[in-house]
């Protein structure tokens, strides 16, 4: 199974990169990398994220990667990261 990031996700993972890099670079990287291996730990067990707690009817999953969630679902052997958001935000459905 391969993970893909959904063209909005992916501007939103390098926008959080970017936010913690203004701050602190060392930490931007740790996260990055950090979110690096969770990605690859859902590649090899994607039922491994939870059922997004606010919409558990949907077919999507989450990881947490601290300070934020990623939002997926499976599809056709790919995982599809569909949205990436601060903790602190309330998800709208992805």
């Amino acid at each position: 199974m391969s993970v893909r990031f959904t063209p909005s996700a992916r501007s939103q993972f390098l926008a959080a990169i970017a936010y913690i890099k203004r701050d602190n670079p060392e930490a931007a990287r740790l996260f990055r990398d950090r979110a690096e291996d969770v990605l690859r730990r859902i590649e090899k067990f994607p039922d491994s994220g939870r059922v997004i707690p606010e919409f558990p009817e949907l077919p999507y999953r989450e990881v947490i990667v601290a300070p934020y969630r990623f939002f997926y679902r499976q599809e056709d052997g790919t995982v599809w990261i569909a949205s990436v958001w601060h903790g602190a935000q309330l998800p709208d459905e992805p």
